[in-house]
Order: structure tokens, then sequence, then C-alpha cells
């Protein structure tokens, strides 16, 4: 397998036993933990950190080592929500269903369509949604689901088929743009939407990683690690989501989408 040729390679055997850099991402999976069970935007801290500590290794290896890392602490975040908050699976499965098989033709298209172009459209739709989050006080306030039915199912496939297909593709923002769509267009509060929009990352991030792992794009012992800590943040986050409430949960949104949107604008002008 790829990955224990490259993990059995001097360069990462001699980073893997350097502290510091363990230290570094033992942090940042830490933190991404945290971040990404409230609201999304984790990969801003976690692969950041993996490109600088791991800089010999190939692309796809540290992205599929990331996403390892990240399904556990998604999928920890996801079944402390559900004991708590009443889960809207109605909506949640077929989202997560149709993000599954959308984010797996998602990461197959990354070898024909250039990303580079979707960042002027993501950074617009970024500033779009810290702008309506701003301007509507009420926003994502009250959890009062809008559909049912066939409504429901409908809209339910068609965000997650849009959701699974960006992240397979792209991918940065993911769980921020899940939890305003899931407010936008479902009615829920902040909590809710960050509840629901944790089943469904933890559906992209599985299409992905069985991508990543029969092909050997990962680091084993880097991906324990960073679950390791991944899990212990998204403990942390959860709890202070459940504890705080919806208004604390679209403050700490607003504040990622910000920096979100300083990311894309910086690395698009």
């Amino acid at each position: 397998m790829i990955c224990w040729a490259k993990y059995s390679d001097d360069s990462v055997l001699e980073n893997s036993l350097n502290f510091p850099l363990l230290a570094v991402i033992a942090l940042s999976a830490l933190f991404a933990g945290l971040i990404d069970s409230m609201v999304g935007g984790g990969g801003l801290i976690q692969i950041p950190a993996l490109f600088t500590t791991l800089p010999k290794e190939l692309p796809a290896t540290l992205f599929g080592t990331n996403k390892i890392a990240s399904i556990f602490g998604t999928a920890n975040a996801a079944w402390r929500y559900s004991r708590r908050v009443n889960m809207p699976w109605r909506t949640t499965l077929p989202a997560a269903s149709a993000a599954f098989a959308f984010s797996y033709l998602g990461a197959m298209a990354v070898a024909w369509l250039p990303r580079d172009l979707l960042r002027p459209l993501i950074l617009i739709m970024l500033v779009g949604s810290a702008a309506y989050t701003f301007w509507r006080k009420d926003f994502g306030a009250f959890h009062q689901p809008q559909h049912g039915g066939r409504r429901e199912l409908v809209y339910a496939v068609m965000v997650g088929a849009a959701i699974g297909f960006y992240d397979g593709f792209f991918g940065p923002g993911t769980g921020s743009f899940l939890i305003f769509l899931f407010i936008r267009f479902f009615g829920f509060d902040f909590l809710h939407a960050s509840a629901a929009s944790k089943v469904v990352n933890v559906a992209t991030n599985l299409a992905a990683i069985s991508f990543f792992v029969p092909n050997g794009f990962f680091l084993p012992f880097a991906a324990v690690l960073m679950a390791s800590f991944n899990i212990l943040g998204s403990v942390i986050g959860t709890h202070l989501a459940l504890r705080h409430g919806s208004g604390f949960v679209r403050r700490v949104f607003l504040l990622v989408v910000c920096s979100l949107i300083l990311k894309f604008a910086w690395d698009t002008l």
C-alpha cells in the first residue's frame, strides 16, 4: 500500500518522532474538532497544520489523513447532539444519503474541473451568508421546521447533493454552508442546524475516505493521533453549544464565516 511506503520513509519517521511537530498537529486537531463540532470550518485549522508540519507528503495523503481525523470528531459530535437534541431525521438522513453519493462524484470531478474557478463564487456566497445572518437578527433563533412530506424530501436531497459535491470537489466551509442552508430552507435554529450538519458531514467524510484509504493516501500514526484530539475537541465544542444554545452558536458561526471570507479573499485576490 502507498501509505505504508510513504509512512516508512525516513523523513516521515523523523517528523513523527519530533515532539514539537506532534504537538502542533495534535493541538490543531483539538481546536479543529472544537470549532467543527459547533459550526464547521475546522479544516481552516487542521489542513494548514498538516501542510506546514509534513511538507514533503503528497497533498492527497494529507487530505486523506485530515478526513480520517475529522470523521471521528464529527461522528462523536453527531452522537452527542442526538442524545440532547430532537434530531430532524426526516430531513437529515435523505440529505446525508445524497451527500455521500455526490461527495464521491465531486472527488472524481477534481481530475477534470479547475477548482480555482470556484474561489470567487465561494467568496461571494460566504459574504452573502454573513450579510444575511447579520441583517436578520432572528435568523436561526427559533426552531420552526417549514416543510413536510415530499417537499421536505426533495429539498433535503437537493441540499445534500449540492453540499456533498462541493465537499468532495473543494471542501472549505462545508459545515458552515450546511448550517446556513438548514436554517434558510428548513427553518431550523442554529443548534438543530448544527446537529443535522454533523450527520451530513459524517456522510461526506465517509465518501472521501472510501476513495483515500483504498488508494493508500493517509498516514496511520498522524491520523490516529489527530483523531484522538479531534474527538476531545468535539466533546468540548458540543458541550459549549448545548450549554449556551443557538445564540452562542450564531456568534461562533459569524466568526468562522468571517474567517473563511478573509482566507478566500486572500487566496483569490
